[in-house]
């Protein structure tokens, strides 16, 4: 069994107390890290205040040659984090290495893109003010945590941590309870790679008993949150003070507005719906498309998400069991509320304990549960809606605005539609999707605050300090 601890101020910590870590697949223990008390988080944060001003001072190209000592420890081990976080979220074997290679590139292309954060200079000439010049630099906010979701355990902590950290930032890291051996994993990463002590610390637990102290302590300048909607928002009431983006829930439509590319549209939409069983924030979870239009459609899609492989992810099957029992019994749960108000389930609606199958659901109206929650899980509802006025009215009803697809060949009508839809991204003939990672990532409503991407997550995690000469 994986055995991984916290880690404070470059230290190992065991603390003699354990949180098990299931492997969603088997549904037997994965492994287990740390569970640490309020005493050892706050210790975290203030090893975290104590380091930050001397890294700070280390010039940025110092701290990058640092920082590239963990890029290269990751490289090194990228197939076991793959084997890691395959057994731990149920991820494919493949589609886990494929995410630890993307992170390397972000990590890569961050430390080129800190080197473009040039100071503002400025005359104040243009408000009449002569003999005055201001330099305005970009410095670290100072502590920054950063929490990270069990669905891209790796991609969106490092995302997270490397930009905090090149910036000058200190940075406490806490892992989602799945995700955990993952994110524990890193700390001996971080010991091999010698960073200096206190500028990345670890904290793991159970978030029900050691969140609010995670996310209260009095030393956080800034809160970097990739979760669910509740806690989200419950962050929000208790960082009033407090600089924070959050990248939350989505229900992410996608509008067909005509038939000019049905095989292209279908082939997008499925792969945008079921891609990691559905488990992704900017997955597509309803599509909207009028009536003479779907009845050419639909079996296009059917025949593609039937072809979908469901099974093991050390196999690489395309559906996989969600992340926990509770999770499938949420879904399951939309999807009969589906069928009792007379949905139509095309496939699908077949389940073993948290391993559910694709499941396509036809004639979905806008009172039915489905139409509006987000299932995270391999569901695809279909709403027949003639009026593309309508359509943008149901897009925009939502509660979220994450992302959203046009399919449309005429490129001016599509842009046109894409105006009107009140999310942070549209995408037009494609699934919504995050990347790519140097484009700003965001969204509104419920779906988030503030704005990610690789230079947009650099000038988040700093502000401007201005220096005047007055001559």
């Amino acid at each position: 069994m994986r055995t991984y601890k916290a880690l404070i101020n470059n230290q190992l910590i065991d603390n003699g107390q354990w949180l098990e870590i299931i492997n969603p697949t088997t549904l037997e223990v994965a492994g287990k890290v740390t569970a640490l008390t309020a005493d050892d988080i706050n210790k975290a944060y203030s090893v975290a205040r104590s380091a930050q001003q001397n890294w700070e001072e280390v010039e940025l190209l110092q701290r990058i040659e640092v920082l590239k000592r963990f890029r290269n420890e990751i490289e090194k081990n990228k197939e076991e984090i793959a084997q890691i976080m395959s057994e731990e979220i149920a991820k494919g074997l493949k589609e886990s290495l494929a995410e630890v290679e993307r992170t390397i590139e972000i990590i890569d292309y961050t430390f080129e893109e800190a080197k473009r954060i040039d100071p503002l200079a400025m005359t104040g000439e243009g408000m009449g003010a002569k003999n005055k010049i201001g330099v305005f630099s970009r410095v670290a906010k100072g502590v920054v945590l950063a929490i990270s979701p069990f669905n891209y355990p790796f991609n969106l902590a490092l995302a997270k941590i490397i930009p905090a950290l090149v910036m000058g930032n200190t940075v406490v890291f806490k892992p989602a309870t799945a995700g955990s051996l993952v994110g524990a994993f890193m700390a001996n990463l971080a010991i091999n790679a010698d960073l200096p002590k206190g500028i990345f610390n670890i904290v793991t637990g159970r978030g029900r008993e050691v969140g609010d102290i995670i996310t209260s302590n009095p030393e956080i300048n800034m809160i970097s949150f990739t979760g669910s909607v509740g806690v989200g928002n419950q962050i929000r009431k208790m960082g009033s003070s407090t600089d924070l983006v959050l990248e939350l829930g989505g229900k992410d439509p996608a509008l067909v507005l005509d038939d000019l590319n049905l095989e292209k549209y279908a082939s997008e939409i499925v792969a945008g719906a079921y891609g990691y069983s559905g488990q992704r924030c900017t997955a597509i979870k309803r599509v909207l498309v009028p009536n003479k239009i779907a009845d050419k459609l639909i079996p296009l899609i059917k025949a593609k998400v039937e072809a979908l492989t469901v099974g093991s992810p050390q196999e690489n099957a395309n559906i996989t069991a969600v992340i926990d029992e509770k999770s499938a019994d949420f879904i399951q749960g939309l999807i009969d509320d589906a069928k009792a108000q007379g949905a139509v389930i095309l496939t699908g609606d077949k389940r073993e304990k948290n391993l559910m199958w694709p499941t396509l659901i036809d004639n979905v109206t806008v009172d039915m549960r489905v139409a509006w929650e987000e299932p995270f899980g391999p569901v695809l509802p279909i709403l027949r809606i003639d009026s593309v006025e309508e359509m943008i009215e149901i897009a925009n009803k939502s509660q979220f605005g994450l992302q959203a697809s046009v399919f449309c060949q005429d490129i001016s009508t599509a842009i046109n539609v894409a105006k009107k839809i009140q999310t942070g991204t549209i995408n037009i003939n494609s699934k919504s999707q995050r990347g790519p990672d140097c484009f700003p990532f965001l969204g509104i409503k419920d779906s988030g605050e503030g704005v990610q991407g690789i230079r947009e997550s650099l000038l988040s995690m700093t502000r401007y300090r201005g220096i005047v000469v007055n001559y």
